[in-house]
């Protein structure tokens, strides 16, 4: 026993006598233009717990790294903020992370993704509809299925009568503000998370119309000839309707259009071949290219120059958005090739569905709608 303890005493010596390089790395999901990352962690080279101590260097506006020296058999244990216990990394449910633990034996590189920030998350509310809903029914044209327009008012729409407002047109509308219409039962909550952000003052007020899918979902979605019809449907019928109904800002400056899955795909279709309708297009877990589909190609041999158009662009991490991954990277690389500057967030934890969209939804909103 007593050689066991001597053992065990000498290793530790032996440990505090050398020391190791240890290089933080940070990749955080959503750019950050004008914050900086902080470490923070139980030694004095990590700020001794203080949030805005220690300062990472910045790579780019998505990655971070810091060098830092250790006696090796050091315990460490560490967070990230963005300069105090409020901006808190957290993770994909709001939820604070367990302290990241690292006992130091060596030279190493360790890797964090930031999904979420404390004072930035935020989490529908899913509890029936909330605000004003207006549904127009059977709407028809363009020889499609019959199918209901739901359109969601801002708070402010019936009092500021003289006021007009930006239009988010978005596709499986069925989906976005009532559990009851929702095909899962489970609803985006988009009522809900835009309510918060326009009363918050965090996006200006917008009118969010939700075009119903119909049982033709598949064709009117993906490339197809009924997908070029559908999209004639929403630029030549629907948003010309919405824009006589309500009180609008028809410019494209000021329509934006949105979608998950197929729905991903045909928002960015309509943004990337009418640039003068749809300026923005927020594809959350687009099915860019899987299995016969394949609109990447489309893209790449577009030449006729940059669009005036906004792109964000995200996917989980498990089931269907696992297969939809690669597509959605070469679809990037190929923009990114093109000279455009594509919004992209990640989330590993995210599985594909309407739970999961409707967590993500707040950043596109604040994206295309910020004060």
């Amino acid at each position: 026993m007593k050689s066991l303890v001597l053992l065990t005493m000498m290793f530790f010596c032996t440990l505090a006598a050398y020391t190791a390089n240890v290089t933080f790395t940070v990749r955080t999901a959503i750019p950050l233009k004008e914050d900086s990352v902080y470490i923070a962690g139980n030694t004095e080279l990590l700020g001794n717990w203080h949030p805005e101590a220690i300062t990472m260097k910045k790579l780019d506006v998505s990655n971070w790294s810091l060098k830092l020296e250790f006696p090796t058999g050091t315990r460490l244990e560490y967070k990230f903020t963005r300069g105090s216990w409020d901006t808190e990394a957290v993770d994909s449910t709001g939820k604070v992370p367990d302290n990241y633990r690292l006992f130091v034996k060596n030279d190493t590189t360790v890797f964090s993704l930031i999904t979420n920030w404390k004072d930035e998350f935020i989490k529908p509310v899913k509890r029936g509809v909330t605000g004003k809903v207006v549904v127009h029914k059977n709407f028809a044209g363009n020889g499609l299925l019959l199918r209901d327009i739901i359109v969601w008012l801002p708070p402010d729409y019936e009092k500021q009568q003289d006021k007009r407002y930006p239009v988010l047109y978005m596709h499986d509308g069925q989906n976005m503000f009532d559990p009851k219409t929702s095909f899962t039962g489970v609803d985006w909550g988009m009522d809900e998370t835009a309510d918060s952000l326009i009363r918050k003052g965090e996006i200006y007020p917008i009118i969010i119309a939700g075009i119903a899918n119909t049982k033709n979902r598949s064709t009117e979605y993906l490339p197809s000839d009924t997908c070029h019809s559908y999209m004639e449907l929403v630029v030549k019928r629907i948003k010309p309707f919405i824009d006589s109904t309500y009180r609008t800002l028809p410019g494209p400056e000021f329509t934006a259009t949105g979608g998950s899955s197929a729905g991903g795909l045909v928002a960015f279709m309509l943004a990337w071949e009418y640039p003068h309708v749809f300026s923005k297009a927020a594809c959350l877990s687009p099915a860019f290219k899987v299995r016969h589909i394949d609109y990447v190609i489309p893209v790449q041999n577009d030449s006729s120059g940059l669009k005036n158009i906004a792109l964000y662009i995200d996917n989980g991490g498990k089931g269907v958005d696992e297969l939809l991954a690669p597509g959605i990277e070469e679809m990037r690389r190929v923009l990114e090739d093109k000279g455009y500057h594509v919004i992209f967030y990640s989330d590993p934890e995210a599985d594909h569905n309407e739970d999961a969209w409707g967590r993500r939804v707040w950043r596109p909103l604040k994206l295309f709608f910020k004060k």
